[in-house]
């Protein structure tokens, strides 16, 4: 059997990406396909990988993969052809600036986790490339603007409140802390059209079993067939995905839209998984299984949705729906990719929920709080994969340090310490 073919048509490169992991390729880069296969679009996509370390392994498939989006109702089978290339900005500098030099490149992309878009104080070196996301995009507009050339489409899919606006606020800051002048100034602000967005689709990456199909591809992505879109502000030329049945929205706020998704999906995710790692629980289905995490999950539902002041009808029938969705047989989820940047998606998605909560009945939710000794033994005793910073400091420090550390959570939440002890205490595996 041969491998997955080589050949790939000629586009040109519109769209820049920051990250090159399985969402990505298996939300925005699928629409970018459906919409060259439409022909509503014709344009591929360059990666900026974040990881470095060697080649990037679509490289041996000539970027080409599989990828499979399937539920009860359908079963969607895409050979995704529409990523040019992947650079790594940091080994390949000068190639990564050159790309702000094609006219025809006019969108960028970026899921760099909740934890990619920080402001990080650093010197601006023309030859040297910055550590953080948003200062390299500073830096790849700068050439951009330097070259004279229209301003861009700015998406950042990371899921944090008004991503949009914040990402823009710190490229300007940016600028200003750099001198790069009163016009370049403008040009971020008035010429490069920053948008708020809001993501959904679950994406397991690599399936679990073999899939038949005629040809080897050993990248192939999954997820389900479920997808929304939302991007504030008018509907853009540069990026027609809404022209062809896809489910994206140009919306004049994503704010509610954010909420019920981040709250109930994403909040249910991550006040799931620690505990369902330290129980041996490998997937997020084999989670829906275990009648101990079902019933976790469930009630970590019903006080994040009692948190919401949203129609309730409306979150109640979505958290229902995340329950099918986590049940889907085509995805196998596994908890060790969700567990990624465990605290600062704690902090973005379950901590909301916890202090709405307590505001709305003047007591905490225990539930939550549960998930919260439970994330907190989690870096202690189980497998975190976070930031050296953050693991050592979760690792190392006591309770009291921990829930008041405001660099972790944004504010002191030492008053749960007597329940997070509790919790903590009581062993329900």
């Amino acid at each position: 059997m041969e491998k997955i073919t080589q050949n790939k048509p000629k586009r040109p490169i519109k769209v820049i990406q920051f990250g090159g992991g399985v969402f990505l390729r298996g939300f925005f880069d699928w629409m970018l396909q459906k919409a060259n296969e439409a022909h509503v679009y014709c344009g591929n996509a360059v990666i900026v990988r974040s990881r470095t370390n060697g080649e990037d392994p679509l490289k041996g498939q000539n970027f080409n993969y599989t990828h499979l989006a399937r539920d009860a109702k359908h079963n969607d089978i895409s050979l995704i052809d529409s990523i040019a290339y992947s650079i790594s900005a940091n080994e390949n500098y000068d190639q990564f600036l050159a790309l702000a030099e094609n006219p025809e490149a006019d969108v960028i992309v970026s899921n760099t986790t909740e934890a990619g878009i920080v402001y990080e104080k650093c010197a601006f070196a023309p030859d040297t490339c910055p550590k953080s996301f948003p200062a390299k995009l500073t830096a790849l507009l700068y050439r951009r603007f330097e070259k004279g050339l229209d301003g861009m489409l700015i998406l950042p899919c990371e899921l944090i409140e008004n991503n949009g606006d914040i990402l823009k606020d710190i490229v300007l800051r940016h600028a200003q802390e750099w001198k790069l002048g009163e016009a370049f100034y403008d040009f971020v602000k008035n010429k490069c059209s920053f948008r708020n967005t809001l993501v959904d689709r679950i994406v397991s990456g690599k399936p679990d079993s073999d899939i038949e199909l005629g040809y080897i591809d050993e990248h192939i992505n999954t997820s389900e067939y479920f997808h929304l879109f939302v991007i504030e502000g008018e509907s853009d030329e540069r990026l027609p995905f809404d022209k062809i049945g896809l489910n994206v929205r140009f919306v004049p706020s994503v704010s509610l839209y954010r909420t019920i998704k981040v709250r109930i999906l994403n909040g249910a995710h991550t006040s799931m998984i620690p505990y369902a790692l330290l129980c041996g629980v490998e997937t997020v289905g084999e989670c829906l299984e275990n009648g101990i995490i079902s019933e976790h999950l469930k009630q970590c539902l019903a006080e994040i949705v009692d948190s919401l002041d949203i129609e309730r009808s409306e979150t109640e029938e979505y958290a229902a729906k995340v329950l099918e969705r986590f049940s889907n047989p085509y995805i196998h989820h596994r908890c060790a990719s969700i567990a990624l940047n465990s605290v600062s998606k704690f902090r973005v998605r379950v901590l909301p929920s916890i202090l709405e909560y307590e505001k709305k009945y003047q007591k905490a939710p225990s539930r939550l709080l549960f998930s919260l000794s439970k994330l907190i033994e989690f870096y202690k005793n189980g497998t975190p994969n976070d930031s050296p910073d953050i693991m050592k400091k979760m690792k190392d420090a006591t309770l009291t340090q921990i829930l008041s550390n405001t660099e972790l959570w944004g504010e002191d939440i030492s008053r749960f310490e007597k329940e997070v002890e509790m919790y903590a205490d009581t062993s329900e595996r």
